[in-house]
């Protein structure tokens, strides 16, 4: 039994279709999967049938874009195994999909004053079936260099950080409201990537409304990390889930299914 719970596709900002990601991981040995789209739903019908044609399990997923407004910094909410109309997320995250597209739709103007030749409704067309265009997609258009290249880092820098032309980001959702809405469709919720982010200290007050995991296994966690997740998990009672966070060409190098979760989102395990 094998469980990556932390995939991306291009229903927001992987390179992979769903397809292509779930046969990465049959060949892998994955037998249950979850795809966690930045703030987006779509697709479980299409991700759930085709895991079946894969002999994988498709876990309802989404990573939430939240915020830590009493420390000042984002952390990320991810849902799973939640009801399949979702309203209470749909609503919340509708929210932050339309601030990225304008924002994004914004970034590109700036680019293109820097004498970056960009087209707008070409990257929105390229981005499909993602409704939301990211900064991953506005990268496809500029250069084909691999991700973590020096080149792309560096124009990455360049165009997004710092003094860059189009730096800047949208605000996010209260972490307190995305832990609500996905309990409140009857999923599960998992801080991710606490060390990524630092966001440790958060965690227990996100229990008192109904966080119900941490994410231990995941790339940019140290065994530290290991350490402060399964402190926490066992002094909250708390699920441990992990994964790849993959992203395909959009990511970091890594397989889908080279990390793994510990925990299996079974009703039977969870309840």
């Amino acid at each position: 039994m094998k469980a990556d719970l932390h995939v991306h596709s291009t229903y927001s900002d992987g390179s992979e279709h769903v397809a292509r990601v779930l046969e990465r991981a049959a060949k892998n040995g994955v037998s249950q999967m979850s795809f966690v789209d930045h703030d987006s739903i779509d697709g479980l019908n299409e991700k759930q049938a085709l895991g079946k044609a894969y002999g994988i399990e498709v876990i309802p997923g989404i990573e939430i874009s939240a915020y830590d407004f009493k420390r000042d910094r984002k952390v990320h909410i991810l849902g799973y195994d939640y009801y399949r109309d979702a309203k209470n997320i749909e609503a919340l995250c509708k929210t932050v999909r339309n601030r990225r597209q304008a924002h994004t739709l914004w970034q590109i103007e700036q680019i293109n004053q820097q004498a970056y030749p960009i087209n707008s409704q070409t990257i929105i067309e390229m981005a499909r079936p993602s409704r939301t265009i990211y900064k991953q997609h506005v990268m496809q258009q500029i250069t084909s260099a691999a991700y973590e290249s020096d080149l792309y880092q560096a124009l990455y820098r360049k165009l997004f950080k710092g003094e860059g032309p189009a730096s800047g980001d949208i605000e996010y959702v209260d972490a307190f409201l995305a832990v609500e809405a996905v309990v409140a469709d009857g999923g599960i919720a998992v801080v991710a990537h606490p060390g990524q982010l630092d966001s440790y200290e958060l965690i227990p007050e996100l229990v008192e409304v109904g966080l119900g995991g941490i994410e231990r296994n995941h790339p940019d966690h140290t065994a530290e990390d290991h350490q402060r997740v399964e402190d926490l998990a066992h002094t909250y009672d708390l699920i441990m889930t992990g994964g790849t966070d993959y992203h395909g060409s959009f990511g970091m190098p890594i397989e889908v299914g080279e990390i793994t979760s510990p925990s299996f989102l079974s009703r039977s395990l969870i309840d």
